[in-house]
């Protein structure tokens, strides 16, 4: 009986949490090496931007790079008085939780299965004092292995997943497994994101197309799912990724950083709309 109530108990503490939390957006990719953490930092730090109240978790377990990028991976997580684990505050609206924050050496690998993955998640949402936000943006792994589906049966009606690709035809193979995997567990697909769509010459300011470009507009109508945007390479986003700044505030004026506007734009528009659905069928 004990055991039926600390879960029930569990349920509800994440409920209340979620309660707080308008939109839950989930980045994932089929494959590694795609950028898919560069993306979901600057997109989150792109919403922030506006005004936006911001969450990012970071359940990339095995490899967590969200605090590098942002510069903030030897800070430490601490209790609150209330109880529960303040996140990392990057700046007032946007708060950080990872692995990398729980770790005392950096270099030592996270040897875990399944059921530790799954209670951690389970932690980072119930445990953690995220407050009212606006959005929580969750950086997964790639694939669609044991941390996308504890964060779908964990984090219960998600506002939606965004999955990113580049032009190779092996990444747009495994982005299409991503939307399968969205639909399966009906998640709405927000979008398909084309990173690495292009290379900006810096001496001739012509683009280059190094790994082709038009595969994720093309994939995204094939699967009938919206394209979000194409962010073209640049050397500054891979510099900055290094130094711990996100590109879009170091270079708010590159043409990258005008594609995590537009994009926003969309996911925002893309919520709402979901929104307003729902609230038609509620009526109804």
């Amino acid at each position: 009986m004990g055991k039926v109530e600390d879960k029930k108990n569990e349920q509800d503490l994440i409920t209340k949490r979620l309660s707080a939390i308008d939109h839950r957006i989930a980045v994932m990719s089929g494959k590694g090496g795609v950028g898919k953490t560069t993306v979901a930092v600057n997109l989150a730090i792109t919403l922030a931007k506006e005004g936006l109240s911001v969450g990012l978790m970071d359940v990339d377990i095995h490899g967590p790079n969200v605090p590098k990028m942002l510069g903030i991976e030897s800070r430490h997580l601490g209790g609150s008085e209330q109880g529960g684990i303040d996140p990392i505050e990057f700046f007032p609206n946007f708060k950080v939780i990872s692995m990398a924050f729980l770790l005392q050496d950096k270099d030592l690998p996270v040897v875990w299965r399944g059921p530790l993955k799954h209670s951690l998640i389970q932690q980072f949402v119930k445990d953690v004092n995220w407050g009212g936000l606006d959005y929580l943006i969750i950086d997964l792994p790639p694939g669609t292995g044991d941390e996308p589906l504890s964060v779908a049966q964990v984090i219960k009606n998600m506002a939606g997943s965004i999955i990113v690709t580049t032009p190779q035809d092996v990444a747009l193979l495994d982005s299409r497994k991503s939307v399968g995997f969205s639909r399966q567990l009906q998640v709405p697909v927000v979008g398909v994101i084309e990173n690495m769509s292009g290379l900006i010459c810096p001496h001739c300011g012509k683009e280059i197309d190094l790994f082709k470009v038009g595969g994720g507009k093309k994939a995204a109508m094939e699967l009938g799912v919206p394209f979000l945007g194409s962010i073209p390479i640049d050397p500054e986003i891979v510099q900055d990724s290094d130094r711990g700044t996100p590109f879009v505030l170091s270079h708010p004026d590159s043409k990258a950083a005008g594609a995590f506007k537009d994009i926003v734009t969309k996911v925002k528009a893309f919520v709402e709309e979901s929104k307003s659905g729902a609230k038609e069928v509620t009526k109804g």
